[in-house]
């Protein structure tokens, strides 16, 4: 078939229109949005012959522009209060040990099914591990503020830090030695956030100086720009996007002493939240061609072998054990609905893509990957339906004892004032 444009045109169009319905329909019924896309993307590749290496490097693109955008929405709604350090500092707690123990955890079962070295089971596990706030976080918004902020901090984190061990882990297989190892991971660190905190200042500091109407996509593409050099010189290039957004959302914290007199609060606010504006569209936007991309990809290659579903349902039982165990003592306040929300996709998908050939496993079959989001996401949903339900009967009975109390209210007035009814 010929490429025709109006076509083309038509069907981008149409795929937006439904990821709005999808969303609204999200909001009312706590499906996630992106397993709508998902079947979506599945029911069109049914109809239409793809070639599913063709559509690898479209997904790479998306995921990595997506990856950017959405850190930098989850960033720019953290705001770093003194009251709110209990709350960082367990969601990073609750994400760090989580990453760890559920790439061991996986690592062991992959290990098991396949003759692989502990590096290559390592590399494959560390995706599986790694939960996604680019379906987290449009799916709690519904949820008390707290929580709602807990996992969507939780899950930034879990991105940042499982897509910096994945790098980590490829970046020091040449190296000897646990000393040079950690050296080059301080190293790392210490380089990035020294460039990351030069280049937010002088972002933010000279975008409100550019002339002309047209600004808002500069400061991204500045990010876009020093991610990918970033990526090409192995350093953690997330962290440039995360610093940026935290230091936009909170300027006063960093603009304090000798830089306050280059802060204009009135010019800021405004900036914020036209970038707040822009940032969220375009990540719904490239979410959206993400997860349809990623259904019209998928093949029933691998689903006639009971392995493949004995290795995904023994990887879920890993991630749900050890979350509950690690909520438990980290943030047993978090436990409903935090249990059920460890959904993976985005950057689970673009890591597998990213794995180099010489570490790859030739055995494993992607549906083991198909099978753990989509039920990760199924049991996200279970667990926000189940908290609206429950949300539901507490709003119930406050609304009842309110009323109880209208009554007793009335009928002990009635008691005490018996003459004044008389008269």
């Amino acid at each position: 078939m010929d490429f025709n444009v109006y076509w083309a045109l038509i069907a981008a169009s149409v795929v937006i229109v439904l990821s709005y319905f999808f969303n609204a329909l999200a909001g009312k019924t706590n499906i996630p949005s992106v397993l709508m896309l998902i079947v979506t993307g599945f029911m069109i590749s049914l109809f239409i012959e793809l070639d599913e290496e063709n559509l690898r490097p479209v997904l790479e693109i998306l995921g990595t522009v997506g990856l950017v955008m959405i850190v930098l929405e989850a960033a720019l709604d953290i705001h770093l209060e003194r009251s709110k350090a209990g709350l960082l500092g367990k969601s990073f707690l609750l994400a760090l040990v989580l990453l760890l123990l559920t790439t061991l955890g996986i690592a062991l079962v992959i290990r098991f099914f396949y003759e692989v070295d502990r590096v290559q089971a390592v590399i494959y596990s560390i995706p599986l591990s790694i939960m996604s706030s680019a379906i987290i976080i449009p799916s709690v918004t519904k949820l008390m503020a707290e929580t709602k902020e807990f996992l969507i901090v939780e899950s930034a984190f879990s991105d940042i830090l499982g897509i910096m061990l994945f790098y980590f882990v490829l970046d020091t297989l040449n190296l000897d030695g646990v000393g040079a190892v950690s050296l080059h991971i301080a190293q790392n660190l210490i380089i990035t956030l020294i460039i990351a905190m030069v280049f937010g200042y002088l972002i933010i500091i000279l975008i409100p100086k550019v002339t002309g109407d047209v600004k808002l996509f500069l400061p991204i593409a500045v990010l876009m720009l020093l991610y990918a050099t970033g990526k090409l010189f192995h350093l953690s290039s997330l962290i440039f996007v995360l610093i940026f957004g935290l230091m936009l959302n909170n300027i006063n914290l960093f603009f304090g002493g000798v830089l306050k007199p280059f802060l204009n609060p009135e010019v800021y606010d405004d900036l914020l939240s036209e970038i707040k504006l822009i940032t969220l569209e375009s990540s719904f936007l490239i979410r959206t061609f993400f997860f349809i991309v990623f259904g019209m990809s998928i093949t029933l290659d691998g689903f006639n072998q009971i392995s493949v579903f004995v290795i995904a349902l023994l990887a879920l039982a890993i991630m749900y054990l050890l979350r509950w165990g690690a909520l438990k003592v980290i943030a047993p306040k978090q436990m409903q609905p935090g249990l059920y929300v460890a959904a993976r996709g985005l950057i689970t998908i673009l890591l597998f893509y990213s794995i180099p050939v010489e570490h790859q496993i030739p055995d494993f079959s992607l549906a083991v990957l198909f099978l753990i989001i989509i039920s990760t996401n199924l049991i996200m949903m279970y667990g926000l339906i189940k908290n609206g339900k429950v949300s539901g009967d507490i709003e119930l009975e406050i609304e009842r004892g309110q009323a109880d109390a209208t009554i007793d209210q009335s009928i002990k007035s009635d008691t005490e004032h018996p003459q004044q009814d008389q008269e």
